[in-house]
């Protein structure tokens, strides 16, 4: 959405509501002071508007001369308008007093006695407790929030409010991570104090900051090193925290806990899978090592993925994405090798996903904390493009004869009965043919096939 759009929704929502009462709030107001002082363009994601000193029923009221108006979560006071295709949230200020642990045990107090201040006041950090008043533009700033943007700090205006949401100390660590931002040593302090509430937060909202954290970030290492200190990391991804101070090989700079954060700092932000399989692909060393050495670690490593993922409720698709990346990046990269164990490999990583894995073994190489040791990697990537280039045949749908032609070819000997729809006879049929043809290309035409298939069949 652009600027003159945002003017545009402004002018709108106040045009129907009493001068003075409305202020637009939450992280729309925050990026638009990061962007007054690094100049750098941050489009409104959200629209969130609290307006003052009115009671529910008006406050409808007035929003349904402009549009549709639905009230939502009436405890909160929150109304939807939608007008000339958006929709925006006008809430009502309020108060919010905690009576006990977690986001969800509060009173909450909403209504025209409120103070836009009081209502500020509940959110998380300084930072956002920022507003600014519609249609003038002036911002209403009663915590200092400007000044900690400028001295690019993430602080608390009380102790208690990670106590009461524990999702805050995560949002500290994805801020700090995506903003570049520092943790004031009293925010810190106050977050290892309250880390063990963590484990009461559910994996949904971990899994929404921690997408935050590593797709958006340009160095999620410095998020994952905020939760280290602050006691978040043991309890959220225990398993990262197991490499810390596991001691590698000579081939490596970085303990394992390191070498992840540097391997993982290498991918770019956007690609959340190879993001996460940066920050996964060694996740097995700490259970596998012996010696100098970790065998078979990215077996232990995809399980360990999975486990991981599934618990912070990622998709089952992106699971099988990053348990792939995790299960095959000790890969071997010789340009040397034949074609057919080339055609293996793109068979193996699927053609869609090695720029995926390409890139992880990019990471990895510059995460290792040592100068390259040759081109090796590029040269292999190239010998991968030609052999891609050439469309082999990679599945047995690519095959010049299909399942149907088994089945006839197997009824024809005897092997099927009349009639039959197929078996396992014509899926192994299938994958021998497949085996073959990666090994020779040429024989991936109708005769060829079929004088193979003939072969197959009749071996004991």
């Amino acid at each position: 959405m652009s600027d003159l759009d945002v003017a545009a929704v402004d002018r709108g929502v106040a045009g129907v509501l009493p001068p003075g009462t409305l202020y637009a709030v939450g992280g729309r107001v925050r990026d638009e002071v990061r962007t007054s002082l690094d100049k750098v363009s941050r489009p409104a994601k959200d629209l969130d508007y609290v307006a003052t000193g009115l009671e529910l029923d008006e406050l409808v009221e007035r929003l349904g001369r402009l549009g549709r108006a639905d009230v939502v979560g009436a405890s909160f006071a929150v109304v939807k308008c939608t007008f000339d295709g958006i929709t925006v949230d006008v809430a009502l200020p309020r108060r919010e007093r905690s009576t006990g642990v977690g986001h969800r045990d509060f009173v909450v107090e909403a209504g025209p006695a409120i103070s836009i201040e009081d209502d500020l006041a509940r959110r998380d950090f300084r930072m956002n407790m920022l507003a600014r008043a519609l249609p003038d533009g002036d911002l209403v700033d009663p915590y200092g929030g400007e000044a900690d943007i400028r001295a690019r700090r993430i602080d608390l205006l009380r102790a208690e409010a990670f106590e009461e949401d524990p999702l805050r100390m995560l949002r500290a660590a994805q801020f700090a991570a995506r903003f570049e931002y520092a943790v004031t040593p009293e925010t810190m302090a106050a977050m290892r104090r309250a880390a063990p509430l963590i484990e009461t937060v559910s994996a949904e909202r971990l899994h929404d900051e921690l997408v935050k954290l590593l797709e958006e970030a340009r160095r999620p290492s410095s998020g994952l090193e905020v939760m280290r200190e602050g006691g978040l990391l043991e309890r959220v991804l225990p398993e990262i925290a197991e490499g810390i101070g596991v001691e590698q090989n000579e081939y490596h700079a970085h303990d394992v806990y390191r070498h992840t954060l540097a391997t993982l700092d290498a991918t770019a932000p956007g690609n959340l899978a190879v993001r996460l399989g940066a920050l996964l692909h060694d996740v097995g060393k700490p259970r596998t090592k012996d010696g100098p050495h970790f065998y078979r670690h990215e077996i232990l490593g995809e399980a360990l993925a999975r486990d991981i993922l599934g618990r912070l409720r990622f998709s089952n698709e992106l699971i099988e994405r990053v348990a792939a990346l995790v299960r095959h990046h000790m890969y071997r990269a010789d340009p040397a090798l034949a074609d057919a164990t080339v055609r293996r490999f793109v068979r193996r990583i699927g053609v869609d996903h090695l720029s995926d894995q390409f890139a992880l073994r990019a990471a990895d190489i510059v995460g290792s904390g040592l100068p390259k040791r040759g081109e090796d990697n590029e040269g292999f990537e190239a010998r991968v493009s030609q052999v891609v280039a050439e469309k082999p045949a990679l599945s047995v749908k690519d095959l010049a004869i299909d399942g149907a032609a088994v089945i006839e070819a197997a009824v024809g000997r005897g092997l099927l009965p009349a009639g039959s729809r197929g078996g396992p006879i014509v899926g192994k049929a299938l994958q021998a043919l497949l085996e073959r043809v990666i090994e020779q290309p040429e024989l991936n035409e109708p005769a060829a096939l079929h004088a193979e298939l003939a072969r197959i069949l009749e071996a004991p």
